[in-house]
């Protein structure tokens, strides 16, 4: 399938959006791009100043053949584009990859700061004034426009003295040499859109919507509890923690915003004496405009999210933009009042249940509370599933229509949850299910969420990995909307004789880790032996996977490979000469081999091969159901054939993680349907994509 892209005509516009399809081709090579030129009133009208630009000022043209149909969609520079879009026609979102954010100075070559006096300085938005005006106060400030290559031109003509311009722009174009300084964020803020790409298609379009959700991901809603931070659910406060945005209601206890990441905005939403801080429409939008920017979001409300807290609006917006969610319930107001209180709503022999309404009608009228208005309300019984059928009977002969919906909820909530709908005329349990479960009557019973969401459209993905990576597998299976089951098959338990090589580690020049696992455990064993971190050797890993894990002790890599991440793609790095004499300690699993520690050998270093951790089974008695399976180890894919076989595998995608995997899997003759290239799993959604858009 070809789709025709439309950009601007300059060098910038057409070297980024090049780079940015061959990306997309690189995840789904059944995909290919014909690029198409425009030129924009921007790009014509080199007169008029930016800052009184219209809306659509670079994307005008672009916008209007995407309409026609004469390109299928459009590549621009994020911050080119005003958001909510002008024409409501279009839809968008950002790509996952950018450049520094930052803007910089650009002198002419061979000049310096220090040599300005009086500078003419070029910019073309108010925040870039205002940061000459603050830096340079002796400045002459002129506007600039045109091309990047043009700005550079009129620079080194004398026209300008330093011109400020966006280090995105320059380091794309192969120009980073013209960069004379960096400007801290600090000093001058850009807009987040800075260094990103934006893509703009016709809105309904089935196929880039669905592309779309494999660039954004799930949005959060979590139900914050009521009263006390300690009433939201874990699940709830492992969402915060992992959030690039929260948007939040009035909280009786805000101690929860403190839970989200430094970096994270908390934006408020809610109510505060009797008015909103914005309309419901505005919050539904922003909820969907962070979304579609690639920002992880979480909509974190008061109490429980679907009692009352108009979440069917916010998800249908979502729904109809087929960007994916999740709903987290939380402790509810209710819940906190009755059982948090003793005043039990149930009790054995008083109360066999109770009833849930506001006297306060649609538009904050008063609404009638009275039993006739009771009495169509749903209804939800509990421990009443093996009497459904007579429950039923009862009902049509007290009055219910028939045709009243009506639905079983199995083990609402957990792994294994199964509705059964019907009516009240057909309501009865699923034969031989023996699971807990409640019944629901009344027109909620015919509603629920959308089944299906994200790239992954709801896939049941079995994770057998180790808890150390764990985490990091769950979070990009949520991402494209699958659903995340964590069956870890094996455990690391660390050596004691690394123990002892942890306390001598200042007798090494160098320390080799090559697996996210073998990091964990390393800056376990240096946080248990009460090891200074600043006598730790010089680090060698595999990935960034392995440095990433180093950086959240403050450490970082002194060599990595470029590219292959992996023990062989570091070999291959392991240049003669360099290493002879070096003292080098290789921590590893017992199941990784030799070959790291004899290629530095060869090359002349002392080292010392020391096992840091075993991998240990972990046994289960049955499995839940899945459509996927992903293997990080050769030791996991053993472990479940020995307990479930290769059979459970039929019919079934299954992804792995790194050739040594591969090679376990293939042995019981499978082939994986995927391999992750990477020492990592942040690539765990797109592949599992992948294998089902190629089924």
């Amino acid at each position: 399938m070809q789709w025709k892209v439309g950009t601007r005509g300059s060098a910038l516009s057409l070297a980024q959006t090049q780079d940015a399809l061959n990306r997309i081709i690189g995840l789904f090579p059944f995909l290919s791009f014909q690029t198409i030129p425009f030129s924009s009133p921007g790009d014509r009208d080199l007169a008029s100043s930016l800052r009184t630009a219209p809306a659509d000022f670079f994307s005008r043209d672009l916008d209007e053949a995407v309409l026609s149909g004469m390109i299928d969609l459009a590549v621009h520079s994020a911050k080119d584009l005003s958001y909510p879009l002008p024409n409501p026609r279009l839809d968008w979102f950002w790509l996952p990859w950018y450049e520094d954010a930052r803007d910089c100075l650009v002198l002419r070559s061979g000049e310096s700061r220090a040599s300005l006096s009086r500078p003419v300085i070029g910019v073309s938005s108010d925040r870039r004034e205002a940061y000459v005006n603050s830096e340079f106060p002796d400045a002459v400030i002129r506007p600039i426009r045109g091309s990047i290559p043009s700005r550079i031109a009129q620079l080194d003509a004398g026209d300008f003295d330093v011109v400020i311009m966006a280090g995105a722009a320059l380091k794309r174009l192969g120009l980073s040499e013209r960069i004379t300084e960096w400007i801290p964020l600090d000093r001058l803020p850009t807009p987040l859109a800075q260094g990103r790409l934006a893509v703009t298609f016709r809105k309904g379009n089935p196929e880039w919507m669905r592309l779309r959700s494999c660039f954004v991901k799930a949005v959060r809603f979590v139900g914050a509890g009521v009263g006390s931070a300690g009433l939201i659910t874990w699940d709830g406060l492992k969402e915060l923690r992992q959030a690039d945005v929260c948007l939040y209601d009035q909280l009786m206890d805000e101690r929860l915003l403190r839970e989200l990441p430094p970096q994270a905005q908390a934006v408020f939403v809610g109510k505060r004496c009797g008015g909103h801080s914005m309309p419901q429409s505005e919050i539904t939008e922003l909820i969907a405009e962070y979304a579609r920017q690639g920002l992880r979001v979480v909509r974190l409300k008061g109490g429980d999210p679907g009692l009352f807290g108009r979440l069917s609006e916010e998800i249908g917006r979502l729904d109809e933009l087929q960007i994916p969610y999740r709903v987290l319930p939380g402790v509810s107001a209710l819940v906190a009042a009755t059982t948090g209180t003793g005043m039990l709503l149930t009790k054995r022999g008083e109360s066999r249940g109770f009833t849930v309404m506001t006297p306060r009608a649609e538009g904050g009228g008063n609404a009638d509370v009275g039993i006739e208005e009771r009495s169509r309300f749903p209804l939800v019984l509990f421990m009443s599933v093996k009497l459904a059928e007579d429950v039923a009977r009862r009902l049509i002969g007290e009055g219910w229509s028939p045709e009243t919906p009506a639905a079983i909820v199995y083990q609402a909530g957990g792994e294994e949850e199964k509705i059964v709908r019907g009516t009240l005329a057909t309501l009865h349990p699923s034969e031989g299910e023996e699971a807990p479960g409640l019944i629901l009557i009344g027109s909620p019973a015919a509603g629920g969420y959308r089944s299906a969401a994200g790239g992954l459209d709801g896939m049941r993905v079995l994770l057998t990995c180790s808890e150390s990576i764990l985490p990091k597998a769950e979070l990009s299976v949520r991402d494209l909307g699958g659903v995340p089951l964590a069956r870890p098959l094996i455990r690391l338990r660390a050596e004691s004789r690394a123990r002892e090589e942890i306390r001598s580690l200042d007798s090494y020049d160098w320390v080799v880790l090559t697996s996210p696992s073998a990091v964990r455990i390393f800056l376990e064993l240096l946080r248990s032996e009460s090891f200074d971190l600043r006598q730790v050797p010089k680090l060698i890993v595999c990935g960034p996977g392995c440095a990433s894990e180093l950086e959240t002790a403050g450490l970082h890599a002194d060599w990595m490979p470029k590219e292959s991440f992996s023990a062989e793609g570091l070999i291959a790095t392991l240049s003669d000469g360099y290493w002879n004499g070096q003292r080098i300690l290789r921590f590893r699993s017992e199941k990784a081999g030799e070959s790291v520690a004899g290629a530095l050998r060869e090359r002349g270093a002392t080292v010392t091969d020391c096992i840091l951790y075993r991998n240990e089974e972990v046994r289960y008695d049955n499995l839940p159901r899945f459509d996927a399976v992903f293997f990080a180890s050769a030791s996991a894919v053993e472990s479940f054939l020995n307990q479930f076989g290769a059979d459970r595998l039929t019919g079934k995608k299954v992804v792995v993680l790194g050739n040594p995997t591969a090679t376990a899997l293939r042995k019981a003759g499978r082939e994986p349907d995927a391999i992750a290239k990477e020492a990592t799993v942040s690539s765990l959604g797109l592949l599992l994509f992948g294998t089902s858009v190629n089924a």
